[in-house]
């Protein structure tokens, strides 16, 4: 990689910008880990914060561990990164690191208030002290969906990522590939069957795929619209396994987003917004993995399926993904952090597939690593988002 397309270093790309109220008086920023949530992807975004807590540089910053429990209880929970890994084939729980069965965790929402108070049942309210930005790694609905973005703009509160806009659009693969399209970024053949359709016309529903099979042929991918780390994906060769399917994606969403089967390479590329403004990581490729129809969750979080970095491209092809990826983070508004992901087809065009507005932190996820191979190190990373968040104005911007 060229020395004009390296990445500043944590301390150029943050020493010009606005600095928080705490790093004005003197005090180290404070900052608000907030994990779990109520996906599906609760497990995964444990991990996550595992890994981020465990990169955070406490000389620079304090740290408070927030986790959301299953069913939406904020709870103050221990700050042990060891006890968020994946152990025996299984995701760790927020309740099983919270503090207490009961206490919860209230968030300002007055823009004049940053502090964070605890309660517990029949005890007095103790106050945490505030907060200078939160590190919400929340994967998925009610946290990545533009939801918690929403709660901290209301707050006026600094927080790592993309914004409401960015980040509802990013969750919903619909209105993604309808952006893209608008800004001519070449987008796979879909069809989307909505909630009121699949419940009351299903026939018309199945008339539809046909037509869709028709034209693009088999297979199909079913998706939820609205999840992320391949949770209720079935790939369908036959019309004999679309209503399973269908119902597999419905427990996870009841919009489902159809996808004709492209052939071609997997190529993924970090995009990380800097001073100058957002910068591509070199691409990673994913292989084909043994033993899955797809990358699907088992493979990228259970089985360790390993992504190659950076991706057997050529300099043009290398250079075509970054801009391409750059152009995606920019078409959706997006802040601070995405993953664009691509298909490289056989006659050498690239096909976005998507974007997450918050991927993966886990120690084997490829955004981290497609940045470690940049020149910017995992903690650089968490670092360079922080600083960002800090520099960056709350409300309209």
């Amino acid at each position: 990689m060229s020395s004009e397309n390296l990445p500043q270093s944590p301390a150029s790309a943050a020493s010009s910008g606005a600095s928080s109220d705490a790093s004005s008086t003197g005090q180290k920023p404070r900052v608000a880990v907030v994990f779990g949530g109520r996906s599906s992807e609760h497990g995964v975004s444990v991990v996550t914060a595992g890994a981020v807590l465990r990169a955070i540089d406490r000389s620079k910053y304090d740290v408070l561990p927030i986790g959301i429990t299953r069913e939406g209880r904020w709870a103050l929970t221990s700050d042990d990164p060891e006890r968020m890994a994946i152990s025996d084939r299984r995701v760790p729980d927020v309740a099983d690191l919270a503090e207490s069965p009961e206490g919860g965790v209230v968030l300002p929402v007055d823009p004049s208030s940053r502090e964070v108070v605890y309660t517990e049942p029949g005890s007095v309210p103790k106050a945490l002290g505030d907060v200078d930005v939160v590190f919400p790694v929340l994967h998925g609905p009610y946290g990545e969906d533009g939801t918690i973005q929403g709660l901290l703009d209301l707050s006026g509160t600094p927080y790592v990522g993309c914004g409401v806009l960015s980040s509802a659009v990013g969750q919903d693969k619909e209105y993604m590939k309808r952006i893209f399209t608008s800004f001519g970024l070449k987008v796979g053949p879909y069809l989307v069957i909505r909630p009121r359709e699949w419940e009351r016309e299903q026939e018309g529903a199945r008339r539809r795929v046909a037509d869709f099979v028709g034209e693009h042929g088999w297979p199909l991918f079913v998706k939820p619209a609205r999840a992320g780390s391949s949770f209720g994906i079935t790939k369908v060769e036959s019309f004999d396994g679309l209503d399973e399917a269908m119902e597999t994606a419905r427990a996870h969403d009841p919009k489902v987003i159809i996808e004709a089967g492209i052939v071609g390479r997997e190529i993924e590329c970090g995009v990380l917004e800097f001073e100058d403004g957002p910068r591509a990581s070199v691409p990673a490729e994913i292989p084909p993995v043994q033993a899955h129809d797809f990358y699907d969750f088992e493979a990228k979080y259970i089985d360790s399926a390993t992504g190659i970095v950076p991706a057997p491209l050529t300099g043009e092809e290398t250079a075509e993904v970054r801009r391409l990826a750059v152009e995606a983070f920019e078409a959706v508004s997006c802040e601070g952090i995405v993953r664009a992901d691509f298909f490289l087809t056989e006659d050498g065009e690239f096909v976005i597939n998507e974007i997450n507005t918050l991927p993966g932190f886990t120690p084997i996820s490829m955004y981290p690593r497609m940045w470690e191979e940049t020149g910017v190190s995992y903690p650089e990373l968490v670092d360079l988002l922080l600083q960002a968040a800090l520099r960056r104005p709350t409300g309209l911007r």
